[in-house]
């Protein structure tokens, strides 16, 4: 081989790693500086970083692989009522109240340790809903992934040992930014990685021709439920975020209308465009705020706005607004 394609070989090897270690340094300074944030700016900080990984994480499955699933809010929920019950019910138990005071680090693997928990709640959640539903295609597909959104809803909601219908009150305040944006960076960096790979072509390939990826003998069910539990998991994962933050959970708020919000990101953003995604989750998150000042009644014009935003965008640049790169190509 020529020295100088080793080279090139090695550079696009080194690459993903140099952009990991700098993300990780970023998130270190964003992490030492976040208790100098103003308290506002920190909170819509969190919330667009978790948008940034809910819309990544539903990308892999609606973008990358060609599905499209519509309750991907319903794996946000149990990954926040999993972790969420980690920390309230086990926690204290394992690490007192006066213990966590002194050791920063005990805390930080408990929080750990819980979003683990909720990730692989929502990931088995995402095991059980594609086993079975990941044979269809479609329109039949996303509104069998709608009805298994609502029904992870409603199972929470009848359960009195998590609140019921009034949800989980006293969450731990553990969520930083720190926590979010690391979470952030490991969810692109995974993704990217796995659609990059040699295994990861075959998410592409069903998303081009389902029926030659499965003439080529490509377990086509396989690839998607893979896609669906990795999505599930991040998923999970960005609930536990969110319920440390908010520091309250109840099921409407994992309801069908949430998992619009990041269908409407991923196809701003582009499906299968991972920057895209990232930016479209940005702006949507931003773009509320911003209507704040000018709307008192934003919140109930949004729906209407995302619904003719998408038309326009059908019809104008069905390829998504930040689609600046073309979507990489399977082999």
């Amino acid at each position: 081989m020529n020295p100088t394609d080793n080279r090139r070989k090695r550079g696009r090897d080194f690459w993903p790693k140099r952009i990991l270690l700098m993300a990780f340094v970023l998130v270190g300074v964003l992490g030492y500086f976040s208790d100098k944030i103003n308290p506002y700016y920190a909170d819509v900080l969190t919330t667009m970083g978790i948008n940034i990984i809910m819309a990544v994480s539903l990308n892999l499955v609606n973008g990358y692989t060609g599905q499209f699933s519509l309750g991907h809010a319903g794996f946000m929920g149990a990954g926040a009522y999993a972790s969420a019950a980690v920390t309230l019910f086990i926690g204290p138990k394992i690490l007192p109240p006066d213990t966590a005071a002194h050791y920063a680090w005990a805390t930080n693997a408990l929080f750990a340790g819980a979003l683990l928990v909720g990730g692989f709640v929502a990931a088995l959640a995402g095991l059980l809903v594609g086993a079975p539903s990941l044979r269809l295609k479609g329109d039949y597909l996303a509104i069998v992934t709608l009805g298994f959104g609502e029904i992870i809803r409603v199972i929470f909601q009848n359960i009195p040992a998590l609140g019921g219908g009034l949800g989980l009150n006293g969450i731990p305040p553990y969520t930083s930014l720190a926590w979010v944006y690391g979470t952030a960076v490991v969810c692109i960096y995974i993704v990217l990685t796995m659609v990059h790979s040699t295994y990861g072509r075959g998410f592409l390939a069903v998303h081009d021709d389902e029926v030659a990826a499965e003439a080529m003998g490509l377990n086509t069910t396989r690839y998607k439920i893979v896609a669906f539990v990795v999505g599930a998991f991040f998923a999970g994962i960005a609930g536990g975020l969110y319920g440390h933050d908010t520091l309250s959970i109840d099921p409407k708020g994992f309801g069908f209308m949430h998992s619009i919000d990041f269908v409407v990101i991923v196809i701003l953003g582009g499906m299968g465009n991972t920057p895209g995604v990232i930016a479209a989750a940005i702006v949507l998150t931003l773009l509320p705020e911003f209507l704040r000042k000018w709307l008192s009644n934003a919140e109930e014009y949004r729906m209407v706005v995302y619904s003719f935003l998408l038309i326009v965008l059908m019809l104008t640049r069905p390829q998504g607004l930040f689609a600046w790169r073309r979507k990489i190509k399977s082999v």
